[in-house]
């Protein structure tokens, strides 16, 4: 059965992306300094201003403003022209500590308190919710194919802006590709969505020819293209009013393009601006490197996982492994495998994967995952060996 699946992805000079930014540079700032920090900051955009908010308990200081303006020069946002300048922008900011209701939960967990585990396993769970992680065998970093291609795109219209091989290009831009499935298999990209903003003095034609031939052409494989393929490159036929002057930006908005692009569920908890004790950002984070290294060991062709946490409690409340009839072993036995094999604790899950080290500004765009440009701790295949010992497959 042939059917059609649409993710988008947008550049970093989007609005929400330029929250997403700030908020992520500023976590690294502070965790650089206090690696115990507890950050939990929110940005929101608009023509001329920028706010910070949250809260964040540290026993360092950074200097906030410089570190915004900071961002929004390193994205390209640097004339009033281009509708935002980082020069002369407005920061203001509005920042409190952790309530101490909630640190109370996560510097000591009831299992702590109660004398279940030892000191070293003390944290709980920022907040309570569920998690999900996800992996298929579609490409080669072992994301749906959509997301996949749908940032590399952005990545590479940014690249080009930057490179001024198209310097007509502005910071703002969206991308949207669309894939043709018949079963689970991708067969072909069925339409491609460029949305490029640009100089107000160039063609509509020239911008066209240069992303064809620049962007999507340098991006999608030749074989996943044929003479059907729809091409859709700034379809209103002006895309000059962009970034925070088109449209007020806003942190945590852009869920699904950080994960991946609606092809799996999510839990509803965005990442950018939250330090790894919430696992919002961490417990997703480590379900992805579960799911990764299952499918990764051949035990499945794609695997979602969800955890979910109670504020204050470091053991997950529950783990649920769906295999979508891919799977060589039962999701049972699979699931007995993996709580036996990884630590889902959140104090488990940031000192094996490092979290407590400045490495989130740089997955604030183009996705959280499936990221062949970083190396990034969830993303690695560490686990693959152990997973088959145990599965009966080596």
């Amino acid at each position: 059965m042939k059917r059609l699946f649409t993710s988008e992805s947008v550049t970093e000079g989007h609005p929400d992306k330029v929250a997403d930014q700030m908020c992520d540079a500023l976590l690294d700032a502070i965790i650089e300094k206090d690696p115990a920090a507890r950050v939990a900051c929110e940005a929101t955009v608009k023509t001329g201003l920028v706010l910070i908010t949250g809260e964040i308990s540290t026993q360092c200081y950074v200097e906030m403003p410089r570190i915004v303006r900071n961002t929004l020069r390193r994205i390209g946002y640097t004339r009033a022209k281009y509708g935002f300048d980082a020069d002369t922008c407005a920061v203001l900011t509005a920042i409190e500590e952790q309530s101490p209701d909630i640190a109370l939960g996560v510097d000591r967990s009831l299992e702590a308190k109660e004398g279940q585990i030892g000191d070293e396993e003390m944290f709980g769970a920022g907040d309570q919710g569920m998690v999900f992680g996800y992996a298929c065998d579609e490409t080669p970093t072992l994301m749906p194919m959509p997301i996949y291609l749908a940032h590399q795109l952005s990545r590479r219209l940014a690249w080009v802006r930057h490179e001024r091989i198209l310097p007509f290009l502005r910071p703002d831009g969206k991308t949207q590709v669309t894939i043709e499935y018949e079963g689970d298999q991708p067969k072909r990209v069925d339409a491609v969505v460029v949305s490029a903003q640009h100089r107000a003095d160039v063609g509509l034609s020239t911008i066209r020819e240069g992303v064809m031939e620049e962007v999507v052409r340098a991006v999608i494989p030749a074989q996943l293209l044929d003479d059907d393929t729809r091409y859709f490159i700034n379809p209103t036929g002006r895309f000059v009013v962009g970034g925070p002057q088109g449209d007020a930006g806003l942190s945590g908005r852009k869920i699904i393009v950080d994960t991946y692009g609606g092809y799996a569920r999510h839990g509803g908890g965005s990442f950018s601006g939250k330090d790894p004790s919430k696992v919002d950002r961490s417990g997703t984070y480590f379900a992805r490197y579960v799911a990764k290294n299952v499918v990764g060991a051949g035990l499945a062709k794609r695997c979602e996982l969800q955890v979910a946490y109670i504020i204050g409690v470091a053991n997950p409340v529950s783990l649920m492994v769906e295999t979508f009839g891919t799977g060589v072993i039962g999701e049972e036995e699979l699931s007995a495998i993996l709580m036996d094999t990884f630590d889902f604790r959140p104090s488990g899950i940031i000192q094996h994967l490092g979290l407590r080290r400045p490495i989130y500004e740089s997955v604030a765009c183009y996705g959280h995952f499936g990221r062949d440009d970083l190396d990034l701790p969830w993303e690695q295949l560490d686990k693959v060996e152990i997973l088959r010992e145990k599965a009966g497959l080596s």
